[in-house]
């Protein structure tokens, strides 16, 4: 897959599958990584239970919109190797990932993303989840950002600066456990 440039909707519907090992993928020049893993459809679960994505070169990626959506059976994704800092667009990536309990994003990059809509909607094993290091500088939509993640009882959103975004809507709705939240300086 050295020359490959498009991943986007590579697996997209594969929803028998339970295993992927895409460990020897040359994903060095991949710019597009959309709906990657995703089911296709809000009532299709992919039965993936287990995703080896650790040598993944991430550095070109402009688009991981939806590329876990609805992984409902994957318990555990380590994506802490990711380098996100070309990424643009992350809405859906995690939606509907209800078995993982936590996600180590302490490396992510996000200071060019601007779409973070319903990127972690109904992640309802999550308990706490720090998004304190994420650069929201330029992020335009948190709509439904952290809807519905009905476990969720600690959130750090420490380092988010929200002038840039106009769209806030629902985005801890229906978060009934949500007890400690913090909030820096620059949120709203």
């Amino acid at each position: 897959t050295s020359n490959v440039t498009n991943m986007s909707s590579m697996f997209k519907g594969c929803t028998s599958l339970t295993k992927l090992d895409l460990s020897n993928f040359d994903t060095s020049k991949v710019t597009d990584m959309g709906e990657m893993f995703s089911s296709g459809s809000f009532n299709r679960d992919m039965k993936l239970e287990s995703l080896d994505l650790s040598n993944f070169n991430t550095s070109k990626v402009t688009d991981m919109g939806g590329m876990f959506y609805y992984c409902k059976y994957l318990k555990h994704l380590d994506i802490s190797g990711f380098d996100t800092g070309n990424v643009t667009n992350m809405p859906n990536m995690f939606t509907f990932c209800c078995q993982i309990e936590s996600f180590d994003l302490s490396n992510f990059d996000t200071s060019n993303v601007k779409d973070m809509t319903r990127m972690f909607m109904n992640c309802s094993s999550l308990t706490e989840l720090d998004l304190s290091n994420f650069d929201t500088m330029q992020v335009t939509s948190m709509n439904l950002m952290l809807g519905y993640c009905s476990n969720l009882r600690i959130l750090d959103i420490s380092g988010f600066n929200t002038s840039s975004c106009s769209d806030m809507g629902n985005m801890f709705v229906m978060d009934s456990l949500l007890s400690k939240v913090a909030l820096g300086p620059n949120s709203v």
